[in-house]
């Protein structure tokens, strides 16, 4: 097979629906023709591009280095042979922005638009930190969010910048149903006999964090259920009394999930906004981290829980 431009928007396709199926459909193929498709275009590559699960396809770090290559060979191919109308302004500066799970992306894509309209971006979402640090530092990636704890911060070299966007507590879901349901904070300790639902190993000390906060709490967790993915599904296992998780603060709950703070408040992550020096222009990152913390403003004010306990104990603050 001789790999063709229809093979990369193939494979953007995939990257962006996180499906094979919903892909499918938005280029107006069979799930069986486009499930072959992909299959071959592995082949060409040698290794897979994408981890199948139940809830779709995400990007093996291999294939998000294929994609972002796709993405820009795509670009560049549209741009043949046009022509600036008359009167058009500068040619738009290519940003390419990765993220871990964050929902502050949208906002901050959103800020960065109004305020830098000759930007034009590409995002793309990677869950580990460490991995985004990599893809930076190869030039795979000029800007992304990323995420730390405290006392352990995110190393990179000196090619690479990096600003706090902000430090926040981490909570915890629970089913509405259950018994420190009704409490104003729940004490970690207390939840030392349920079954976790965690996401996995970030490389940047998660679920490090989260095992020595328990151990400091006197136990271990008796089950833990390693989960990425749909949120909306995880919400709903918690809803049916399956487990409970840490969450982010701003996660908005579901019917039958209740999100509460922790006593003593025993875990922290910060998101930070990381770029190449070399690559994004002051302006740019500055707008980046401007957007960026606007959209985690916006989220607070939409999360009741977490602006009760801000009230009482807390002002954000990037580190």
């Amino acid at each position: 097979m001789e790999l063709e431009l229809r093979h990369l928007r193939v494979l953007c396709a995939i990257a962006d629906a996180g499906s094979v199926g919903r892909a499918a459909t938005e280029l107006g193929y069979s799930q069986p023709a486009m499930s072959t498709q992909l299959r071959r275009i592995e082949r060409y590559f040698g290794e897979s591009l994408f981890e199948r699960g139940p809830t779709g396809v995400r990007l093996t770090p291999y294939g998000f280095e294929v994609v972002a290559q796709a993405r820009d060979v795509l670009t560049r191919a549209d741009a043949i042979g046009r022509r600036p109308a008359a009167g058009a302004g500068p040619e738009r500066r290519p940003l390419r922005v990765a993220a871990t799970n964050s929902p502050m992306l949208a906002g901050m894509v959103s800020g960065v638009r109004s305020r830098l309209p000759d930007v034009s971006l590409a995002v793309s979402s990677v869950y580990a930190s460490s991995r985004i640090v990599e893809l930076l530092e190869e030039g795979v990636v000029d800007a992304a969010i990323a995420a730390d704890y405290p006392g352990r911060e995110l190393e990179h070299s000196d090619a690479v910048a990096h600003r706090g966007i902000v430090t926040e507590p981490t909570f915890v879901a629970l089913p509405s149903r259950h018994p420190l349901a009704q409490r104003t904070q729940v004490a970690l300790a207390d939840l030392a006999g349920e079954d976790w639902f965690l996401t996995p190993d970030d490389g940047a000390g998660w679920p490090g964090v989260f095992y020595t906060a328990c151990t400091a709490a006197g136990f271990t967790p008796a089950a833990v259920h390693e989960f990425l993915g749909d949120q909306q599904q995880l919400q709903g296992m918690i809803a049916d009394g399956l487990g409970v998780a840490v969450v982010q603060p701003t996660m908005r709950p579901v019917p039958h999930v209740v999100v509460k703070p922790l006593v003593g408040t025993p875990l922290w992550c910060r998101y930070v906004l990381a770029w190449r020096r070399a690559a994004v222009a002051d302006d740019v990152a500055e707008a980046l981290v401007q957007s960026a913390t606007a959209a985690h403003r916006q989220l607070v004010g939409q999360s009741p829980h977490l602006k009760a306990w801000a009230a009482r104990t807390w002002s954000p603050a990037g580190g």
